[in-house]
């Protein structure tokens, strides 16, 4: 976590329940409400982040030669045939 020494002020609009949510979370803690934001925004970014790489990474790997992809427009009509009188067959890679 990030230490005091090295913090900026930062304000938040929130809807009225997620402030009562937070008062109510900071007193069952004993946490301040600015400590229980701080993690909460700190994990957020963190998953943010790991799914950013995440799709640059998969992106990466379909744009190398040889990949072996199906392409999300067959995958979606081949989804959307299920259940009907004219399903599709399974995509094939390219």
């Amino acid at each position: 976590m990030t230490t005091q020494a090295h913090t900026v002020t930062l304000s938040v609009r929130i809807p009225q329940k997620m402030q009562e949510q937070l008062n109510e979370l900071s007193q069952a803690t004993g946490r301040t409400r600015s400590f229980l934001t701080t993690e909460a925004i700190e994990s957020y970014l963190e998953i943010q982040a790991w799914q950013v790489m995440g799709i640059k990474n998969a992106i990466k790997k379909a744009d190398q030669k040889g990949a072996h992809f199906v392409e999300h427009k067959a995958v979606k009509e081949w989804l959307n045939s299920w259940g009907t009188a004219q399903k599709k067959g399974k995509p094939k890679c390219k």
